[in-house]
């Protein structure tokens, strides 16, 4: 993804502002990933005033400023941690990187917002513990692929109500378009990105979390593998894993970066939900060879087969209840020992991997 795509490709929501104009400041720093606009999106859209941005490449910070009239470029990163006005920053570094700068961002008593993955070693995630503890500032991050993606906020929503009872597994598949010309060096690094099972298998492991409802999880298996792309040796283009909840609940997803290109967006990505009384399939990008938009849900329950196209219903409640969050010093959005969780077990599974292919 370049530097102009990451606006392009951004979720755009209804605003639906929690908070006065001024009353909760961000800034923006690392625009290492395109997620940074669909994070900076969000908040915006609930309220937020977005003061500062910040990067050492100008031509991101000027695509950056494009986007986003108003924003102000700041000379350094001191300029934005000193500032008393932000209360929050939000950042898409590189991986690696992305727990150095939360680390720093929390020692200046502001609030942290990543991209995911939130990490890439398992010291980091007791480093961020510990700095939450001691800061008592927040460490939260853009699982997008279920707080930006309207199917997936009501599928929750519908597991809330009953409405497939207890959920006994959750199957995901999130596959990726390569786009390998427009991808910076950092992504086909290893020790940067951290393997695909830490990188995008955090969608898929936090999801499983949120759906089934567990509090912790066994990593049971997993594989990954360079299947079509020998010219980036450190790069991983599959993987998968199984999972044990603390509860019961089981996980199977798979990841890759195999995305044909005749396919009408960068990913089919689905979520299948099992549950004693009922299913939910999420078809999240797109209908394959029936519809160009996603949101598709798909619910089978004692009352019978449901098919709801929900692009443009449901909204993005999660940006607003971090601003809450923030202001009021609770947990609405996620907790976050979830959030540490989730980020825990993808590097977990990393780590575990076995290499195939």
């Amino acid at each position: 993804m370049n530097r102009s795509d990451g606006m392009r490709y951004a979720p755009v929501g209804k605003a639906q502002p929690v908070c006065k104009p001024g009353e909760f400041t961000i800034a923006a720093m690392s625009l290492e990933h395109g997620h940074i606009y669909g994070m900076c999106n969000g908040l915006i859209e609930a309220g937020a005033t977005l003061k500062w941005v910040y990067d050492p490449d100008p031509g991101k910070v000027k695509a950056f400023c494009e986007a986003y009239p108003g924003v102000r470029p700041a000379s350094s990163e001191a300029q934005i941690l000193e500032d008393p006005e932000v209360k929050l920053v939000a950042a898409a570094a590189i991986p690696s990187e992305r727990c150095g700068l939360g680390l720093k961002v929390m020692s200046h008593g502001k609030d942290y917002f990543t991209d995911k993955t939130p990490f890439t070693t398992l010291e980091q995630v007791e480093a961020a513990r510990a700095k939450a503890a001691e800061t008592g500032r927040k460490y939260m991050v853009y699982y997008s692929e279920r707080l930006h993606v309207e199917s997936a906020v009501h599928a929750g929503r519908l597991i809330q109500d009953g409405a497939i009872g207890r959920v006994v597994q959750v199957l995901g598949t999130g596959p990726h378009r390569l786009n390998a010309a427009s991808r910076p060096d950092w992504f086909f690094r290893h020790e940067q990105y951290g393997g695909i099972l830490c990188d995008i298998g955090s969608h898929q492991i936090e999801q499983f979390l949120f759906y089934a409802g567990c509090r912790d999880a066994q990593v049971l298996s997993s594989k990954v593998g360079n299947y079509a792309n020998p010219m980036y040796p450190e790069l991983e283009d599959f993987g998968d894993a199984t999972l044990l909840g603390d509860n019961g609940a089981t996980n199977y997803f798979r990841v890759d970066w195999l995305t044909p290109e005749g396919l009408g967006t960068w990913g089919d990505g689905r979520t299948f939900i099992l549950g004693t009384d009922g299913y939910i399939e999420l078809r999240k990008y797109i209908d394959i060879a029936r519809h160009p938009h996603g949101d598709h849900l798909y619910l089978v329950n004692k009352d019978g087969e449901f098919h709801m196209e929900l692009k443009g219903k449901v909204g993005y409640p999660f940006f607003g209840e971090l601003i809450l969050d923030c202001l009021e010093r609770t947990e609405r959005a996620m907790t976050q020992e979830h959030a540490f969780k989730a980020g825990e077990l993808c590097v977990k599974a990393q780590n575990l991997a076995v290499r195939i292919g």
